[in-house]
């Protein structure tokens, strides 16, 4: 069942749960997700980043992933993740996206704040809902020169307040595309933030979230931890395996099988850590 983000936030409220979103790049990743989702009788959130865009146009992606999610038989969201462009927002409501982030961290803070707004406006018009972001969250590649920046909760209070965004994503110690768990979550900062807003918290670049890690966020204020890295690495290492161990085998569907059953693996063990299950 295709729902926005706010609907699958609303159900996780006040509860020791997380609902994981995962970066997914075509039909082969995001069904297994949603299988893993399934098995679990659990919402999840499926993802588009700038990567995915960058190869597939989105109104192609939003006919392959919404077709995926009102087939599911969970809650299942449609999410454009790190969108800086008013434009692209707009093609991804159009297309039928459920939930768009615009991700104004690399922009001054009142100009953050003036954009986000300007996008709230637009997409709850639609019945879509919006991800924000304040302080940054870099990435483990400084090639990709992104800045990185802790959010001042403080500015977290005002930013939720002046936008009325439905999540908000903050930066706690998390990097993007991190290999190895080592990230040091500063809780302190957080138990501030959460204190300070009355908003669903977010936190990106999750795969380098120590897996105690993991299950301790979900029972803070944080509703949504996005994924990416981990679904991409087992996926590639298990179809590099495939390849080389089928030197005969030329059949595209035949390549995805294993790789598809390692996602769902892989992404029904986040999903565990962060509270989901079976009732």
């Amino acid at each position: 069942m295709l729902v926005n983000l706010k609907e699958i936030l609303n159900g996780v409220a006040k509860s020791d749960s997380a609902i994981p979103g995962f970066n997914v790049f075509g039909y082969e990743d995001a069904i297994a997700v949603v299988r893993a989702a399934e098995e679990l009788n659990a919402p999840v959130i499926l993802m588009t980043n700038k990567v995915a865009v960058s190869h597939m146009s989105i109104e192609i992606l939003a006919k392959i992933l919404c077709g995926v999610a009102e087939n599911a038989k969970v809650s299942v969201c449609v999410h454009l993740d790190h969108a800086t462009e008013y434009e692209l927002i707009a093609k991804a409501i159009k297309a039928g996206y459920t939930s768009v982030m615009y991700d104004g961290s690399q922009l001054p803070f009142e100009e953050n704040i003036r954009n986000t707004k300007e996008v709230v406006r637009l997409a709850h018009a639609c019945g879509v809902s919006v991800e924000g972001e304040i302080g940054a969250v870099g990435y483990s590649d400084p090639s990709l020169k992104v800045a990185a920046r802790y959010t001042e909760p403080e500015e977290a209070k005002i930013f939720a307040e002046s936008t009325r965004v439905d999540a908000l994503a903050v930066a706690i110690g998390t990097l993007h595309r991190m290999e190895t768990q080592e990230a040091v979550i500063q809780y302190d900062r957080l138990e501030t933030i959460e204190k300070l807003t009355d908003v669903s918290l977010v936190i990106h670049g999750s795969t380098g979230i120590k897996d105690e890690d993991l299950t301790k966020l979900s029972k803070y204020n944080v509703a949504k931890v996005n994924i990416g890295t981990a679904l991409r690495r087992v996926f590639g290492n298990t179809m590099r395996e495939e390849i080389k161990n089928n030197p005969k085998e030329s059949d595209r569907i035949a390549f995805f099988q294993k790789p598809m059953l390692e996602v769902q693996k892989e992404a029904k063990k986040k999903m565990e850590l962060l509270g989901l299950g079976k009732k």
